[in-house]
């Protein structure tokens, strides 16, 4: 993996894949007190998701050893805290209301910092999410995918809120740092064990934006009032610069910053240069200085702005994806190989979701062949393999990967 990342020559190409409650074949499975573990996650997941079904480092740890023993790669991902100031307080509550026989709900988080309140309200949807998704916690948690949509008061929804933010989000404290060395003991012991790389999840940049504002907010405060904008990336970047800091006093491999909303689906090239590109580039030159990689996720938008993540200094590119983002792998590693390794090649929600063998084969033999096994390329089903991911559809892939380059 790491030699993939620095765009040497590997004794392989890597096959790697994140999970997001994938569901493993039976011979894959262990019990944990007695009861059967279906599912699959990822410390990646920690602190910003709601699991279905407990999951710690021991299974961590036997997901790592199942997808060695199938000969395909994987890595441990470590989430890193972030603190909150000791002068911040919140309160929890739920407005209940009755509309035509139905009961809802509006789970609601109030802060008190010194600058004012903060306030974040939530419809609570009780979607059935079937077996193995992430759920809708019950409270607001600071960060989560499900409040987006969901909002009634985003916790950023007026440009004076903004300097508020930095009692509730800010640089670990004592009790994050704490947590954050006990668990890499843990995670450095079993890594050098089985010779995985472990991955620090350090920094949100623009998703943590869109988390705080909404989509439309974020966008709409950029737009409006674009020092208050900047404000909050700030306020939000000094908190990602200590985490990722952090990290790497540590045994990582490699930091990661997510990138999710930071694409064309949100904002325009010139925004992204503006804005975005330059607080990358410092943690990617943070990173660069203590002789580690720095990673990138991007799922959309690759094409147009990838030129802009390498020259920020980003290492690894997670994801190019055929099929959502419509990326000629071709193109892509032409304008990229050389300069920038980047994982992807499959999309899982499509091609394995749906495809057919045939159709699963073809992908796999078009990215190696794409992007061939000189380095800066690791196949990776793009973004995750979820719970509704087939089986036999992963394991038609890691076939076609084994017989493509054991050729």
């Amino acid at each position: 993996m790491l030699a993939a990342i620095r765009r040497e020559k590997p004794d392989h190409v890597p096959l790697y894949s994140w999970v997001f409650g994938f569901a493993p074949p039976q011979h894959l499975r262990w019990k944990r007190n007695g009861a059967e573990v279906s599912h699959w996650y990822t410390g990646r997941m920690e602190h910003i998701h709601t699991l279905p079904e407990p999951w710690d480092l021991t299974d961590e740890f036997r997901r790592v050893e199942a997808w060695l023993s199938l000969g395909v790669d994987d890595v441990l991902d470590v989430s890193v805290p972030w603190g909150v100031s000791e002068q911040a307080s919140y309160r929890d509550s739920v407005i209940r209301s009755q509309t035509e026989g139905t009961s809802k709900q509006v789970l609601v988080r109030e802060y008190e910092t010194p600058d004012g309140p903060l306030r974040h309200a939530v419809r609570r949807t009780h979607e059935q999410q079937g077996a193995g998704w992430v759920i809708q916690p019950d409270h607001v948690p600071l960060f989560e995918d499900f409040s987006i949509s969901r909002a009634t008061h985003h916790l950023v929804s007026a440009p004076e809120e903004v300097g508020r933010v930095r009692w509730v989000f800010c640089e670990p404290g004592e009790a994050e740092r704490n947590w954050f060395r006990e668990r890499m003991a843990e995670v450095s012991r079993f890594a050098k064990e089985r010779g995985v790389m472990v991955q620090a999840w350090s920094a949100f940049g623009a998703d943590a934006a869109v988390w705080m504002a909404g989509a439309e907010g974020a966008v709409m405060l950029c737009m409006e009032r674009r020092d208050a904008f900047e404000e909050l990336l700030d306020i939000i970047h000094a908190a990602d610069k200590a985490r990722t800091e952090l990290a790497l006093a540590h045994d990582v491999d490699m930091v990661v910053e997510r990138g999710w909303y930071s694409a064309t689906d949100f904002w325009s090239p010139r925004i992204f240069r503006e804005l975005f590109k330059p607080r990358i580039a410092e943690l990617a030159a943070l990173a660069h200085a203590h002789g580690k990689p720095f990673g990138y996720t991007m799922t959309t938008g690759v094409m147009p702005l990838g030129v802009d993540l390498v020259d920020a200094g980003v290492d690894l590119l997670y994801y190019v994806d055929p099929v959502q983002d419509r990326v000629d792998l071709a193109e892509a590693a032409n304008r990229f190989g050389g300069r920038m390794a980047v994982a992807g090649g499959v999309n899982s929600g499509v091609t394995l979701g749906s495809g057919s063998a045939e159709e699963i084969r073809a992908a796999v033999t078009q990215a190696l062949a794409a992007f061939g096994s000189g380095g800066g390329f690791i196949l990776s089903p793009v973004d995750a393999l979820f719970p509704d991911t087939p089986a036999d559809a992963v394991e038609t892939m890691i076939q076609a990967w084994r017989e493509c380059t054991e050729r």
